[in-house]
């Protein structure tokens, strides 16, 4: 038993002296690889690098990534501003540039199209946002429990906000097939209606409502894990407090839970609200904008005058209207959110 305890007594020192060779190996490295930088760099730059301040450092450090935002972000933008004020088509680059002033602000503004896919746009933007709040609060309010078996329901739960809304489109578009699809199936043996009678997806009564289905279907645990990050974050005692008091489950809820998570269900209603009018690919995959112009949103009216009637100046003002509209909503919301956030 001595032997053996001085054996591994032995291992261990020399263990530690190894790992002090290589630490003492790796600065060793370090040193001399800066010291070959330093002697690499000229000495004009080297001179100036010695010179700047923390502050100066950090500029040079996040210069790159701003650039590269302006390139990706702010230059569009202007270009588009530019755009909207010229007759440019994109199908005919080489045509004379003529500037025409506010003429396509106005003719966008007083186009009845464009007002009926914007009213179709915020209907969709309110039926959504109002379904997936609900259903996510109340997801989220039951995980709270911490039930048996509830960290295997989440994960089953946020599975739909993982797949692609490629996937997710063609996934709905089988199981809304009236002959073999599931959804009509399931609707036959709640209502005793038969499946072949009625067409989600072909329908002008139906249609928006399937894609309202899909799209809560596919982001109710986005803001279910949101509802759920606020719940986590009221304080036990609150609740151990209230208990003294002797007050009710329900009057905890309205007095304690909703008003400390109202912020985190606003800024959820605000990420999808923001998304949710740019909606393109879901209803491009599910209706195309059909039937007729019944699912037509504001994206797809945009993309029709961009690509389709090839008005490039006209959509370009489109798209202005459509940035400020949502920023000045945005900016609205962002101050009410603020001021609940004081409270």
């Amino acid at each position: 038993m001595t032997a053996r305890i001085r054996n591994r007594t032995g291992q261990f020192f020399r263990m530690r002296r190894f790992k002090t060779q290589v630490k003492s190996v790796t600065d060793t490295s370090s040193t001399i690889l800066g010291e070959a930088v330093a002697r690499a760099t000229p000495a004009p730059i080297a001179s100036r690098i010695r010179g700047l301040s923390d502050r100066s450092m950090a500029w040079l450090f996040i210069t790159p990534a701003i650039a590269l935002l302006l390139a990706v972000n702010i230059f569009p933008l202007i270009w588009a501003i530019y755009l909207s004020f010229t007759n440019f088509r994109a199908n005919r680059p080489n045509a004379a540039l003529e500037s025409v002033g506010l003429s396509n602000y106005s003719r966008v503004l007083n186009d009845p199209n464009i007002w009926q896919a914007m009213q179709t746009t915020a209907h969709f933007v309110f039926w959504t946002i109002l379904l997936q709040t609900l259903i996510g609060f109340s997801l989220a309010y039951l995980i709270d429990r911490k039930f048996r078996g509830h960290a295997f329901w989440t994960t089953i739960i946020l599975v739909p906000m993982m797949l692609s809304p490629a996937v997710v489109g063609n996934f709905w578009r089988f199981l809304y097939q009236p002959q073999i699809g599931l959804f009509n199936h399931i609707v036959s043996f709640l209502t005793g209606i038969p499946p072949s009678s009625f067409e989600m997806l072909g329908s002008v009564r139906l249609s928006p409502w399937a894609i309202i289905i899909v799209d809560t279907w596919m982001w109710t645990p986005y803001v279910m894990l949101i509802c759920l990050a606020g719940l986590r974050s009221i304080p036990d005692y609150i609740y151990e407090a209230a208990e003294v008091d002797r007050a009710s489950l329900w009057r905890q809820f309205w007095s304690i839970t909703l008003p400390m998570a109202l912020p985190f269900i606003m800024l959820a209603v605000l990420f999808r609200g923001i998304e949710n009018f740019k909606m393109f690919d879901m209803v491009t995959l599910l209706t195309g904008g059909g039937p007729g112009s019944t699912t037509e949103v504001a994206s797809i009216t945009l993309k029709r005058e961009a690509f389709e009637s090839w008005r490039t100046g006209r959509a370009s003002a489109f798209a202005i209207i459509l940035f400020v509209a949502v920023f000045g909503l945005a900016n609205i919301y962002v101050k009410a959110l603020n001021k609940v956030k004081q409270r």
